[in-house]
């Protein structure tokens, strides 16, 4: 029997010599369209083994190219996974660390990197990523009434482009408001590994969402296939996080989807279980390119695994959380670490260490105690090992087997943030200057006590690049 891999080898080689039997003297370089889904849990497709969520679209692209079984956002929530796919860094190093947040205003992005190589690059769809100033696209084509795809835009954008172009279509769906009525009962809802018996209220409308969000995918597929660009495009299909551990560093947060179809290189209903990122999209674009790799880049191009090649590309794949600027705002950052098998979670303001972060400062000492208060029952340290425990639910921090793993691991982790100037080395427990959600104003998902309202000051945060 021929293997995936090997057979793959064989469509690569003869991809390309279709180009030199024609007389081209050159391969035309190939597009790239990327279709991001937003707030969507890797299990809930089909292709993922989920069987009453409905995912024909992405079911589809399974079958016809590669499936990624292990690939990761390193934070969970909407504007740091876009801002890590645009830059090929890491969120403490992009600044965009916390939700709603700019990225720095030197960062280069996928933008700079692919006009210069002749391309269009051109976003439709949500964005959540700025300033401006720094994300300059080629076209930008905004959600319909702040909600639905800008189909009509982006078919004309693809029956006129005369260029190659990176397209990057940005749903708004999953992600709520979800609809009271529709096509789903809470008796629908398929029991993922990691969920409880209850089934939360917001599930029947998160199904119709996704439903929803399939029928914008079939429709920019039509499109793909009625201006013949399925053969020189790499179609790519993701989500930024999932919803069921949005905001923290559990693996439903933080693992997503990921399929690739690029016909005659990778080869269909292939499955890749290599350790990957959000921060390998971008020097994997440039590869394929041949354009440089900006050393600034954390990523690894994965291109070689698109055609075939299972060698490890990661030994690590980090993830974090801030927690602050975002509804139910709370001191609580974290960071983590996983290894092919083993995971380390260090939760820095965690009950049982919160007093070491205290200062002179009683009023940020308060909101210190309260972000602590808010999260009894998560230590300070995690270890998990994935491989018998995949949704992190036996702490093996404590066992002196593992002492070793976990010594590892923490000294992985300490160089990891060290590398991106992370902010947590520096200070000692720093607050974050708000964009959108104070930690000192009252809101209907955060209540502040009357001796602590309104009293942050403008140097009470941490400085920062915005």
């Amino acid at each position: 029997m021929i293997s995936n891999n090997f057979k793959s080898l064989i469509l690569f080689t003869l991809f390309s010599s279709v180009f030199i039997l024609k007389g081209q003297e050159s391969i035309s370089p190939p597009n790239f369209i990327f279709y991001l889904a937003d707030d969507q849990d890797q299990l809930d497709y089909g292709a993922y083994g989920n069987p009453k969520v409905h995912t024909p679209a992405v079911d589809q692209l399974a079958k016809e190219g590669m499936k990624f079984t292990n690939f990761y956002t390193s934070q969970s929530i909407c504007a740091p996974s876009r801002s890590q796919l645009f830059t090929g860094m890491y969120p403490v190093k992009n600044g965009c660390m916390a939700n709603h947040l700019p990225v720095k205003k030197d960062i280069k992005t996928v933008i700079d990197q692919l006009i210069a190589e002749g391309y269009e690059v051109v976003l439709a769809g949500k964005s959540h990523v700025k300033p401006n100033s720094v994300f300059k696209w080629t076209k930008y084509f905004g959600s319909v009434d702040h909600r639905y795809l800008p189909l009509d835009a982006i078919n004309s954008y693809l029956a006129k482009v005369k260029k190659p172009f990176c397209l990057f279509v940005t749903s708004d769906y999953p992600h709520g408001p979800y609809p009271k009525d529709g096509d789903y009962t809470k008796n629908d809802i398929y029991s993922l590994p990691y969920s409880g018996s209850n089934v939360p209220n917001y599930k029947p409308g998160y199904y119709q969402n996704i439903k929803s969000d399939n029928t914008q995918l079939e429709a920019v597929l039509e499109m793909v296939d009625s201006h013949n660009l399925r053969d020189n495009s790499i179609f790519i299909y993701a989500s930024d996080h999932g919803i069921s551990g949005k905001w923290g560093v559990s693996e439903q947060g933080l693992k997503i989807p990921f399929v690739v179809r690029w016909p005659g290189v990778v080869a269909p209903g292939t499955t890749s279980q290599i350790l990957l990122g959000l921060v390998d999209v971008l020097p994997t674009f440039l590869e394929i390119t041949s354009s440089k790799i900006d050393k600034n880049i954390d990523g690894k191009s994965f291109y070689k695994t698109l055609q075939g090649d299972e060698s490890a590309v990661n030994d690590y794949i980090f993830s974090l959380a801030t927690r602050q600027n975002i509804q139910a705002c709370k001191v609580f950052p974290t960071r983590a670490v996983r290894g092919k098998r083993y995971k380390f979670i260090r939760n820095y303001n965690a009950l049982e260490v919160y007093t070491s972060n205290l200062g002179k400062n009683s009023v940020i000492n308060s909101f210190i105690k309260l972000g602590a208060e808010s999260f009894p029952k998560i230590p300070y340290e995690e270890l998990y090992d994935l491989e018998n425990d995949p949704y992190q639910k036996n702490n093996l921090i404590k066992n002196s087997k593992f002492d070793i793993v976990k010594s590892q691991l923490s000294q992985v982790l300490h160089t990891w943030m060290e590398s991106q100037d992370d902010f947590l080395i520096l200070n000692k427990m720093p607050l974050i200057k708000p964009t959108l959600h104070p930690l000192d104003r009252n809101s209907k998902w955060n209540k502040v006590s009357k001796e602590n309202l309104n009293e942050l000051k403008s140097n009470d945060y941490m400085k920062s690049h915005y």
